[in-house]
């Protein structure tokens, strides 16, 4: 808030009702960045600007934002929670737990028609059609149409069959007719009541009401034999066949035939996966995903009702029961909004035992699955953002999609070594990673270190005629970039990019380049620096590897008859050092298998300050 609105703004929140409603808060630019609702609206806005209220880091963020807000009022608080979620599906709050925009995804339509067609779409006219979806599974849609049309024989064509033009004779039956997979509307083969009962079944399989289905289908087929239709109760046996061949891909995971929704969400930092997996008749009839955003420090009952909120305020069926990770604060209107849009009790449950928790147990491993490969998408598109940053900064003739990373480690020249470590497409690709035990014997010299490490690499690169990196990263400055550049002049290879990375100011060394190259703060220099960091961890635990086990051996080395094999076998025997001070001298005869002279040295040397 600015000074010059403080005063203004402060009359606002003074005079607030205390009454239900929606608070809508904006910033400087007049733009809507967060929708709540209350049940008291001057107790719950008035909150938000009191300094000794403890708040989150986002809900700081936001409000530090805020210079202006509107309220609508309701007049009760399942029209607030209702009114919420509309505007916030209308304005997309950037502070608020958004689903994804459902646009594209794709819609089963019935046309409202004399005689309606049935296909997918991707638009939603207000025509009085009826729209199922949104899928966001497009496979599992198409499967469905497939089987709808296999037991349905529902009309394909365009022809606009009003009355008035089926009985001018205007149409002529095509061969979808002669093959049994259309009717005849065109004709009036089928009157307008029968093709429309077909219809109402078609909606009732995709609601997931297959068995009464089933029911009506079997029916039919006995009264039209009966009718010595038999023509027709053929078609009606076919139809009722691939009904059951439809059921017995589908999985039951309920014997008592419940028909439920199950939510599950996954939430890792700003994005979040919410699944809803359908369950009509027992049977998993569809599964759908929709990503979330806006999740930061967020709390699983906070995400679950945004979710629930948003999702069934346009879902186009609504079970009588729903199963939810979490209950959130306001279960009590979501509980009476959805009862009251379906028109009979909705129960929300959130199991924590039993055979329904372990249902969502099974959403949320789905859930989080979902949300890995989003979070990898992402990685990959960083990635490349990072790779063509560097391309152009260094001028490289090519995306630098292989890296492979050098850093030498050593305490004063004691055990050292260096490390390599290789990322692909800006990914550690650890089967890559390679250790070297420093055989330079002139040390310490970090700059002769780094020559050998970077000569051993590529020599058994070019002797197993395996191709080169892409890029070259040397840790440190001028000095080891120039001992690097030695050993792969050795191997003629000049042409290969390489360059070094100094942590002091986070300069950038090229050979040829008299002055180092500073590359403002991009994904590029996150990448190098990513990298860089690996390649010092690395190294640095294979220096600690080493020097931890050169000092746990050391004392072994100096005790008489003990060498190199009985070491290893007291070690592998023992466990560690420690134990082996501490073991006793029988233990140490017949624990480490050693003759009672040897076994007497190591006792005796281990406890010189128990002697008299």
């Amino acid at each position: 808030m600015t000074e010059k609105n403080q005063s203004p703004f402060q009359e606002k929140l003074s005079n607030l009702p205390a009454h239900p409603g929606v608070y809508l808060f904006k910033n400087a630019t007049d733009h809507v960045i967060y929708i709540g609702k209350a049940k008291v609206l001057r107790n719950r806005v008035r909150s938000y600007f009191q300094k000794s209220r403890s708040q989150d880091a986002k809900t700081r963020r936001m409000v530090a934002q805020v210079c202006d807000f509107e309220i609508i009022l309701t007049d009760s608080e399942v029209e607030a929670l209702i009114l919420e979620a509309n505007l916030v599906k209308q304005y997309r709050p950037h502070y608020n737990i958004n689903l994804k925009d459902d646009k594209s995804y794709p819609y089963i339509r019935i046309t409202n028609e004399p005689f309606p067609r049935i296909f997918p779409t991707r638009r939603i006219i207000k025509d009085g059609s009826l729209y199922f979806g949104p899928y966001t599974d497009v496979g599992t849609m198409r499967q469905l149409l497939k089987t709808v049309k296999a037991i349905f024989p529902i009309r394909s064509c365009r022809l606009p069959l009003k009355e008035e033009n089926v009985q001018a004779g205007k149409f002529r039956v095509c061969l979808n007719y002669h093959i049994q997979k259309c009717p005849g509307p065109c004709e009036g083969l089928i009157s307008r009541e029968d093709y429309g009962n077909m219809i109402q079944r078609v909606k009732q399989f995709i609601e997931g009401k297959s068995k009464k289905v089933e029911s009506q289908l079997y029916d039919s087929m006995q009264n039209a034999a009966q009718s010595r239709q038999f023509e027709k109760a053929a078609q009606l046996r076919d139809q009722l066949n691939a009904l059951s061949a439809f059921h017995k891909r589908q999985k039951i995971i309920d014997p008592t035939f419940a028909e439920r929704d199950i939510i599950a969400i996954a939430i890792e930092q700003n994005d979040a996966c919410s699944v809803v997996f359908k369950v009509r008749e027992g049977k998993i009839i569809g599964r759908q995903h929709f990503y979330l955003t806006g999740t930061w420090n967020e709390s699983l009952k906070s995400a679950t009702s945004a979710f629930v909120k948003q999702y069934y305020l346009s879902a186009d069926y609504i079970p009588s029961e729903i199963l939810l990770p979490a209950k959130g604060s306001d279960l009590g209107q979501l509980q009476k909004w959805l009862s009251d849009k379906r028109g009979e009790k909705v129960d929300l449950n959130a199991p924590k035992t039993g055979a329904k928790a372990r249902l969502i147990e099974m959403c949320t491993s789905n859930a989080k699955l979902l949300l890995n490969e989003l979070l990898l998408q992402k990685q990959s598109k960083t990635a490349e953002d990072a790779m063509k940053a560097l391309k152009e900064h260094l001028d490289l003739s090519q995306l630098p999609r292989r890296i492979e990373a050098f850093d030498i480690s050593n305490i004063q020249g004691t055990d050292p070594v260096a490390s390599m470590v290789c990322f692909i497409d800006g990914k550690a690709a650890k089967k890559e990673y390679r250790r070297f035990k420093i055989r330079t014997k002139s040390t310490p010299d970090d700059f002769a270190m780094m020559k050998e490490a970077v000569y051993r690499r590529y020599s058994r690169i070019l002797k197993e005629e395996r191709p080169l990196p892409d890029l070259i990263l040397i840790d440190g400055g001028k000095g080891q970039l120039s001992a690097a550049m030695q050993a792969l002049n050795d191997l003629d290879l000049t042409l290969q990019p390489i360059i070094s990375l100094a942590k002091r100011l986070e300069e950038i060394f090229i050979p040829g380049r008299t002055n180092s190259l500073i590359i403002p703060q991009s994904p590029g220099l996150q990448l190098l620096q990513r990298i860089r960091d690996e390649s010092h961890r690395f190294a640095i635990t294979f220096h600690r590897s080493l020097r931890g086990k050169r000092t746990l051996t050391s004392e072994l080395d100096t005790i008489k008859g003990i060498g190199p094999t009985r070491k290893n076998l007291l070690l592998t025997s023992f466990g560690s050092l420690e134990n082996i001070k501490r073991a006793s001298l029988s233990e140490l005869q017949t624990v480490g298998k050693l003759p009672e002279s040897i076994a007497n040295h190591i006792y005796s040397f281990f406890h010189k300050e128990d002697a008299p």
